[in-house]
């Protein structure tokens, strides 16, 4: 019976201990956590950029292969987060004017990764003798950043040297 006794003690003790504060994360205010906006983030413009750093460092190693395929993740990754962005823009439009806002500079700024990694991927192509694989992404690259944009101007300039267009552009 003692035993009893004591085994409610116990519980009636243990029991009564308060459970917050025991876990202390890294944020100070829980409510403000975003998965999302830490650094090792997937769904992210860095992350894009990481992709073309690592390829990068294998083109100086001599590793095409592995490079290509970094400036395809790279590729890949950017055209998901502009259509990410694409789409949230239109679904705000006309309900909160600073959310379409926030999209279109963000969709900019990943077309303009999206615009590098298409160059780069490019270049190898060129490199690696395969211009016809090279021909769509110049291409693509012109429509999404503009003819009249530096980008867009040295996409051209490069389907000139392929010898897929002829006419200059002067614009």
């Amino acid at each position: 019976m003692k035993f009893l006794k004591l085994i409610s003690i116990l519980l009636i003790f243990f029991g009564n201990i308060p459970f917050k504060n025991l876990v202390h994360a890294e944020v100070k205010n829980p409510k403000e956590y975003k998965v999302l906006s830490n650094d090792s983030k997937k769904l992210s413009i860095s992350n894009v950029e990481y992709y073309l750093k690592q390829g990068d460092k294998f083109i100086k190693n001599g590793d095409f292969d592995k490079a290509k395929d970094s400036y395809l993740d790279a590729r890949k990754l950017a055209k998901q987060l502009a259509s990410f962005y694409s789409d949230l823009n239109t679904s705000f439009k006309g309900l909160d004017a600073r959310i379409p806002k926030e999209m279109q500079s963000k969709g900019k700024e990943t077309l303009q990764i999206l615009a590098e990694s298409n160059e780069r991927l490019a270049s190898l192509y060129i490199k690696d003798k395969k211009p016809d694989v090279a021909v769509p992404l110049l291409v693509e690259t012109i429509r999404i950043m503009s003819p009249n944009s530096q980008e867009g101007k040295e996409a051209y300039e490069r389907l000139i040297q392929l010898g897929f267009v002829e006419t200059k552009y002067k614009g």
